[in-house]
């Protein structure tokens, strides 16, 4: 007697359906969750990146931040003296060559300290600015009359408004106690600075304002240890005396912290 077929499973069609459609949701359930648990794993890594550019010194742990900070207030100096020396001689307005004055008094002071920081903590210091500084140097050079004036005002706020925003950073996040006494002082430096440029009536705040808002901060270099120590620099002064009398006065230097016993 002949089998009779089978008649077909009228909810093959649906259970297939359906494990279609449980494979899918399992698959973007594995998509979600993989880069969680991968940042998961990773949740240390701005800690671990710290930790592995931050080196021991007697005033306490220096970071690659705090390394570069100190670097710049050099180069600040280096080219910023300098050319507020230039002010002193080109500003065709009392408000210009006040501002230069202000420049060549302020980076005297700073230069002493942070040379006194790099010191003491061993790090090395650039002896001449770097091609930007040299650029904007170059071309107030070739400024003359209220052409120098507006070159002037403008390329100095733009600089001291950058290092204004690496100042607060450094001060917030600084663990050594030498790094936190010269971000004081930056401070005090810069913001007289920015209000004397202010001052001078040239500056182009929207022109100003783009400007920074299109910055990137450089990466900075972790380099394990400070790189140091190293023979002084040498100290940044005028070429030539200032013609001008000094008419205000910064804070007396910070008074360096006792090394941190052993």
């Amino acid at each position: 007697m002949r089998a009779r077929p089978r008649p077909p499973l009228q909810g093959r069609g649906i259970f297939t359906g359906t494990g279609v459609i449980i494979a899918g949701l399992t698959a973007t359930l594995v998509a979600i969750l993989v880069p969680i648990w991968s940042y998961a794993d990773r949740s240390d890594t701005g800690l671990s990146l710290l930790k592995a550019g931050t080196v021991t010194t007697p005033y306490g742990p220096l970071s690659a931040l705090d390394r570069d900070f100190v670097t710049k207030v050099r180069l600040a100096g280096l080219w910023e003296l300098p050319a507020g020396q230039q002010a002193e001689q080109k500003g065709t307005t009392q408000a210009v060559r006040t501002a230069g004055e202000h420049l060549v008094a302020g980076h005297t002071f700073l230069d002493a300290r942070v040379r006194d920081v790099a010191a003491k903590l061993g790090l090395a210091l650039p002896n001449e600015p770097n091609d930007q500084q040299k650029q904007w140097l170059a071309t107030l050079n070739q400024a003359q009359g209220v052409d120098y004036d507006r070159q002037f005002a403008n390329i100095l706020r733009l600089a001291h408004g950058r290092v204004f925003s690496v100042v607060a950073e450094v001060r917030a996040s600084t663990q050594n106690s030498l790094v936190r006494a010269l971000a004081d002082d930056a401070n005090t430096t810069v913001l007289d600075h920015i209000k004397v440029l202010e001052a001078t009536g040239y500056v182009d705040f929207a022109a100003l304002a783009q400007e920074l808002a299109g910055d990137s901060a450089p990466p900075l270099v972790n380099s394990p240890a400070p790189p140091g120590p190293t023979t002084d620099p040498g100290v940044v002064v005028p070429v030539t005396p200032s013609p001008y009398a000094t008419t205000y006065s910064l804070p007396p230097a910070a008074s360096s912290p006792a090394p941190v016993p052993s």
